[in-house]
């Protein structure tokens, strides 16, 4: 007896959010799976046929004509099976329909099963394609609840992960806040290795994938939210080079521009300085400070360290390491609080850069060498 399936393809297709193509197939596979577990078949004795134009759901299996029935599930006698095939003889098989009624509770159990789990399956892969566009890109969020010092975020379609260690340190949520993230990783699987050092601290799991990690501390947080602030980065007049950061303290930024008509690090500012202002309020305050990068190391080595102002360098290519003077006054203002101006000119340049008061610098540059 054949069954109607039109309707309920639609709602759950509309349900899901996936193609009725894929609630049709799950249909199909579960009642195959039903079938093959209640009567004990093998996969090609059994034909489940889904007539679109008629919203017809048929089920046929393969019977044996035989004129002693010893398993009606596997065997059909001669009369009933020329019913159905006019060519039908002993010792030959038919194809005979299947009332569905017949499937028994723990069929119709396993059919359920099979057809969540490959409705699941689709649908997790339909999230995974759309949130996988939005990876290195900013989303907005609802702090839904907290685990283990991770904030689980509600994005609408999934819940991210905002894990400890990509929060900024002085900042706290509570349940229904707002909060903008980079969009970190996302991953088909359901775990995720939090690395420190190179070395796994610890893993994210969570029940099913995809998995998608958010940072509120990445240097591309900074950069995308520069890309929103300022409109000459979206056009391509103003490229931001490098990015380093303490979160929540301190970073430094990068610009450059082809074009000798705009000054980069004044667009950068804005007037006033008003988009970097916005910048660092979404930073929870972090001071940004905006350079203009170099292809000249020792001259980009020199802004980097801003607001310092050295005198005098001595550069070691070889070692990729710079031996830069300041004023002795300026020693603390270049080194920063708690070595905080040198450590993201170090990052932002990728050279290792001793900073000597000019009379050390002097001494060192005395010094006979081997």
């Amino acid at each position: 007896m054949p069954i109607k399936l039109r309707k309920v393809i639609e709602t759950v297709a509309k349900e899901k959010n996936v193609p009725e193509e894929v609630i049709e197939k799950a249909l199909k596979d579960g009642i195959f799976a039903a079938v093959k577990k209640e009567y004990k078949l093998k996969n090609d004795q059994i034909r489940v046929i889904y007539d679109k134009e008629k919203d017809e759901l048929k089920v046929f299996v393969k019977k044996k004509v035989t004129p002693f029935i010893e398993d009606e599930r596997k065997e059909v006698t001669l009369e009933e099976a020329k019913q159905h095939n006019p060519n039908a003889d002993y010792g030959k098989f038919v194809w005979m329909p299947l009332d569905l009624e017949d499937i028994g509770r723990i069929a119709l159990a396993v059919a359920k099963d099979v057809i969540a789990e490959k409705v699941s399956r689709v649908e997790r892969d339909i999230l995974y394609k759309e949130f996988k566009e939005y990876e290195g890109k900013i989303l907005t969020g609802t702090v839904r609840r907290f685990e283990d010092g991770d904030i689980i975020v509600d994005l609408g379609r999934l819940e991210a992960i905002l894990p400890k260690e990509e929060q900024i340190p002085k900042e706290t949520y509570k349940i229904g806040d707002r909060v903008r993230a980079l969009v970190l990783k996302v991953t088909k699987e359901n775990k995720y290795p939090v690395l420190e050092k190179g070395k796994v601290k610890r893993v994210i799991k969570t029940y099913e994938g995809p998995l998608v990690i958010l940072s509120r501390t990445h240097p591309n947080f900074l950069k995308r939210l520069l890309w929103v602030e300022v409109p000459e980065i979206q056009e391509g007049e103003i490229e931001v080079k490098a990015v380093a950061r303490e979160p929540g303290e301190r970073a430094k930024v990068a610009v450059y521009t082809k074009d000798k008509n705009i000054d980069p690090v004044g667009v950068v500012v804005g007037l006033k300085g008003s988009r970097i202002q916005n910048v660092s309020n979404e930073l929870s305050g972090e001071k940004i400070d905006v350079i203009e990068w170099s292809e000249d190391p020792a001259k980009f080595i020199i802004r980097a360290l801003s607001p310092a102002r050295p005198t005098k360098y001595r550069l070691l290519p070889k070692e990729k390491r710079i031996e830069i003077a300041v004023p002795k006054d300026e020693l603390s203002l270049a080194i920063g609080k708690n070595g905080i101006n040198a450590k993201l000119a170090h990052k932002l340049t990728g050279w290792h850069i001793d900073i000597l008061s000019e009379e050390d610098f002097e001494k060192i540059q005395k010094l006979p060498t081997k």
